[in-house]
């Protein structure tokens, strides 16, 4: 293994040390942590998927209705609408955000999206 890729490694592993020990990422696992313990939520969230699949499973077959989906929306409303799954929302998406700007900065001097592109060959 050559100096660079050893340095490139440590320079992962340092990113990755620096993500976990970020505010927003250790907010994030406070709030999913809390969204796992909150039986409630649990259950919303077993419903929503159910609907969400049965809708799926439905729109593929041609037989998905305008019922289906106001079911699927309101099962979402209601779970999106408790305090503690609007919290792991909101650090969810401050986490994603921090994460853009990381990947931002890593592809800049490279012009490739690691992000986005970086994981296939070809994109029509």
């Amino acid at each position: 293994m050559s100096t660079q890729t050893t340095r490139l490694e440590e320079l992962g592993r340092e990113l990755g040390e620096a993500i976990a020990d970020h505010p927003k990422y250790e907010a994030y696992e406070e709030a999913k942590a809390a969204v796992e313990a909150d039986d409630e939520v649990q259950e919303l969230i077993t419903e929503f998927n159910r609907l969400r699949e049965e809708f799926n499973v439905a729109r593929q077959m041609g037989e998905a209705t305008q019922e289906g989906l106001q079911k699927v929306q309101a099962a979402q409303e209601e779970l999106h609408s408790k305090p503690v799954m609007e919290e792991y929302l909101l650090a969810q998406a401050e986490l994603v955000g921090e994460l853009e700007k990381v990947n931002e900065a890593i592809s800049e001097p490279l012009s490739v999206d690691f992000g986005g592109e970086a994981g296939g060959c070809c994109h029509d």
